[in-house]
């Protein structure tokens, strides 16, 4: 592999690569000191070369970029410039959303909506022999529970008692927001006695 193909090369495979006096840690000359603060201000990755330690590189890379000092930094292959350049890009705004462009874009990971019957499974896993009712599908869930667990709680901690069940899937995502309605079975009874005629009544 020639010179020249090594460079092409380092370019296509490196998105944003400084050619440099130096390494980052340790910067052999003070444009090259300041073109890597401004980098790592901005925190984005890059890769580097020591032309110091590549004397051939550092002979053939001002023929193929057209710039004679160092350092160079290439975004997508393109040439940006040196130092001042590079402060300037920064001062004015435009540095950072040119080099995010060479940036993988990160994925957002995708959490799976929990089906009601995982949703009824670890509720009842947390809370042995409750009665789970769920109404709904995908991210507008109604649970309905019920269970001796609730004597002599307060709405409150009830509802507290089944969202404890759900902690780890509301954490990640897998559920969303849901609507809880916790009842003790005298007051399910109750309720299902009070309930419209006409409509259907689940029993215990």
């Amino acid at each position: 592999m020639t010179t020249e193909e090594k460079i092409h090369q380092q370019l296509a495979t490196n998105p944003i690569i400084l050619y440099m006096k130096g390494i980052p840690a340790n910067p052999q000359c003070g444009f090259s000191a300041k073109a890597v603060g401004i980098l790592n201000g901005l925190k984005v990755p890059f890769a580097y070369v020591n032309v110091l330690e590549a004397p051939f590189i550092r002979e053939k890379l001002p023929k193929i970029s057209h710039w004679p000092t160092y350092p160079q930094l290439f975004v997508n292959s393109e040439l940006v410039g040196g130092c001042d350049i590079l402060e300037e890009m920064s001062n004015n705004g435009s540095l950072l959303p040119l080099l995010n462009t060479a940036l993988p874009e990160k994925a957002e990971p995708e959490s799976e909506t929990l089906s009601s019957q995982a949703v009824e499974q670890l509720v009842k896993i947390g809370i042995p022999n409750a009665k789970v009712i769920i109404d709904g599908a995908g991210c507008d869930l109604l649970i309905t529970v019920v269970s001796d667990q609730f004597a002599d709680l307060s709405l409150v901690k009830k509802q507290q008692l089944v969202m404890s069940t759900l902690t780890e899937p509301l954490g990640t995502g897998k559920l969303h927001a849901v609507s809880i309605k916790a009842f003790t079975p005298e007051e399910w009874q109750a309720l299902s006695q009070t309930t419209a005629p006409g409509l259907l009544q689940i029993q215990l």
